[in-house]
């Protein structure tokens, strides 16, 4: 049997692709944005340039700030695409001077490091580009590949191995073990690590070996300096970096309370299962695990995130917590309104309503998220619904 083929959230990317206009696909390494690009221009009715960002004459060429060269470069094509953009020093500029000078022109780059391509498209591209960011694959994604049953059946699966396209694909379990020790060890942090500032791969590479024991907790930064022998702000620098690259994802705390809830610590989950257990090298049934809480929970963070991401549903996310140990999972803020998560894998396991989340915000909703239900919860409703 032939690999399964995934329809991805942004397909068709026409509807992204205006004239005049870049297109800058972010994303962890290892996700697909390549393929994603790959695809489009089988298919474009549009006469393109494809380059990579890797290439030292495109560096060179791109980089300069010469009209002249840049101009030339795009000469005569309707798209210019470009692979690991990420690599090429002032890209923005190079492209605000393409999309400005050349009529029509469509342009499409990809970056796996945020920190790096948005803070050099930024500014130049203000007006002038569209962002789109593309995670492992989500569960809506898999759909086009996989029934809502099949899905449900392979949960263990998706929690313990995560989401990364090769890994899906992989035919046996030792392959997904391989393929995620190669992205963790050898990919991860390619991008962070070449960063001037960043010079001890060991100390982020515990760093995230104690965030993953600490999923659905709240992080403190000065317990985390201590237990590693580094300053806070280092700390603190290499949280943001992590988060910035795709490594990580922060969950603030909610408050309209400030005196009894939870404001100042944040949580952090991993963008994918599969890495975070990479990282800790455990990779045992899901039955004979003890962290089954803390998978099921970055996994349903991270899918709704990816969920609400690819449909358009726009507020903002959080957890709540009083200094009294109340607490719900996760809190979404859209439209005004409060709506409430928690997420537990046991279907059978007690789920009540905090106490002080109810007196405080009576208008808001509040639902447990199981094995039986979390499909209402990442999936669109079934066609025939």
């Amino acid at each position: 049997m032939s690999a399964p083929l995934f329809a991805r959230a942004y397909e068709p990317l026409e509807a992204y692709l205006k004239p005049n206009k870049a297109l800058v696909l972010y994303g962890p390494r290892r996700v697909g944005k390549t393929t994603l690009l790959q695809n489009y221009l089988k298919n474009t009715p549009y006469k393109y340039k494809l380059d990579s960002g890797d290439n030292l004459r495109v560096q060179q060429i791109l980089s300069s700030q010469d009209f002249d060269q840049i101009l030339g470069y795009a000469e005569g094509y309707e798209l210019i695409a470009i692979d690991e953009a990420q690599n090429i020093p002032n890209i923005g500029m190079a492209l605000k001077i393409i999309v400005d000078q050349i009529p029509g022109i469509r342009v499409f780059v990809t970056g796996s490091s945020s920190f790096e391509l948005s803070g050099q498209v930024g500014e130049p591209l203000t007006g002038r580009k569209t962002t789109l960011t593309l995670y492992p694959l989500a569960q809506m994604e898999l759909l086009s590949a996989y029934n809502r049953f099949e899905l449900r059946e392979s949960l263990a699966r998706f929690l313990i191995f995560g989401s990364y396209p090769e890994v899906v694909q992989a035919a046996t379990r030792q392959e997904r073990i391989e393929i995620l020790l190669e992205i963790a060890h050898s990919y991860l942090l390619k991008d962070i690590l070449v960063f001037d500032r960043i010079r001890s791969a060991r100390t982020l590479l515990d760093l995230l070996k104690l965030l993953a024991f600490q999923v659905g907790s709240e992080v403190s930064h000065s317990e985390l300096g201590a237990q590693l022998g580094v300053d806070v702000k280092t700390i603190q620098r290499y949280l943001d970096l992590l988060e910035k690259t795709f490594v990580l994802y922060r969950l603030n705390g909610f408050s309209r309370n400030l005196r009894q809830e939870v404001t100042r610590k944040a949580k952090y989950y991993f963008v994918d299962n599969g890495i975070r257990n990479a990282l800790i090298a455990q990779f045992n049934d899901f039955d004979q695990r003890n962290d089954q809480g803390a998978l099921w929970e970055n996994f349903m963070v991270m899918e709704r995130l990816k969920y609400r991401q690819y449909r358009s549903i726009y507020g903002n996310a959080y957890f709540w917590r009083t200094y009294q140990g109340q607490e719900v999972d996760l809190v979404e803020e859209r439209d005004g309104d409060l709506h409430g998560f928690e997420f537990k894998f046991n279907p059978k396991a007690r789920v009540s309503l905090p106490s002080s989340w109810r007196k405080t915000y009576p208008d808001a909703s509040f639902q447990a998220v199981t094995p039986d239900n979390y499909q209402n919860f990442v999936l669109p409703a079934p066609e025939n619904a």
